[in-house]
């Protein structure tokens, strides 16, 4: 079973692709079958990706020092098993296996200088108080929020929306080896060697939802990633925060219409760490977050 996943995942096929397949054909091994043999609608690059056996990619993955591993066994990360979305594997630089609250911090490529600097108090608050901070690894905001974790000798999780040995944006090398380094998490659905196309981001971001306890958004356009990742960890059950922004700002819609909706705003750093005392007791490993009470800093006297 696991050999046969480990030939799929290396087609680089999308999670919806697979699952339709699996469910025309039956098992991953039939999948496999078919794909090999032409007899599906997959590219040349998958067709020829599959074909390569199952210990002829195990032993580049031992040679890139990553891990494979399938939903359902040990080292595959247990908050995403509640998710009927979960993904089926996961490539995987360090130990996934959770013992602390996560925050996803996550906002827009475009930010600025204010929000820049935000994202990094914040990833230097939550790891201060021993939470892990989970983000993409993207330019501006998701990076910005990995830095600060990491300036405070604190956890990243980073899910990337290419294959795990690809740095995107390159300029994040740094920050990429610094999350390792640091005893941190690299994390991709995808094979090594994968590009970072446009289509892969959206579907990495329902990891980095599910990953997260809680969610904060520090700046947002009025389309993009980090409202996407926001919608589907509400749909997870994962509690929202925003931080609100002058009303004519570009990078403060999406933040401003999350709270106008009902996310809950910060309102800056004092507010951030009162906010993450109060959640810590009731955002446990492992725990369902669809029955997770939500607290809120205005909900104390």
């Amino acid at each position: 079973m696991k050999g046969d996943l480990i030939r799929l995942a290396f087609a680089g096929l999308s999670p919806r692709t697979v699952d339709r397949l699996i469910g025309r054909h039956g098992t991953p091994r039939s999948v496999v079958t078919a794909v090999a043999s032409g007899r599906t609608r997959a590219a040349p690059r998958a067709v020829e990706a599959v074909r390569v056996g199952a210990g002829d990619r195990l032993e580049e993955l031992e040679r890139l020092g990553v891990s494979f591993v399938i939903r359902g066994e040990d080292g595959y990360p247990s908050r995403l098993t509640a998710f009927s979305d979960a993904p089926r594997w996961l490539f995987l630089l360090g130990d996934a296996s959770e013992v602390a609250p996560s925050i996803g911090i996550v906002g827009t490529r475009t930010c600025t200088t204010y929000g820049t600097d935000l994202a990094q108090r914040y990833g230097f608050i939550a790891a201060e108080r021993g939470w892990s901070v989970v983000s993409g690894l993207a330019r501006g905001i998701d990076g910005a929020g990995h830095q600060g974790a990491i300036a405070a000798q604190g956890h990243c999780h980073a899910v990337l929306g290419s294959g795990i040995d690809v740095v995107y944006p390159r300029s994040h090398r740094a920050l990429y080896r610094s999350v390792v380094a640091t005893g941190g998490v690299i994390s991709s659905e995808f094979p090594p060697g994968t590009p970072p196309e446009a289509w892969r981001f959206p579907t990495r971001n329902r990891i980095i939802a599910g990953l997260s306890d809680v969610l904060l958004v520090v700046e947002a356009g009025e389309r993009g990633g980090a409202l996407i990742t926001a919608g589907i960890a509400l749909e997870y059950g994962v509690p929202v925060y925003a931080v609100p922004g002058d009303v004519d700002r570009p990078a403060s819609v999406g933040t401003n219409l999350l709270i106008r909706d009902g996310a809950f705003p910060i309102l800056g750093p004092d507010d951030f760490g009162d906010v993450l005392d109060l959640l810590e007791p009731v955002c446990t490993p492992g725990r369902d977050r669809r029955t997770t009470e939500t607290i809120s800093h205005r909900d104390t006297p």
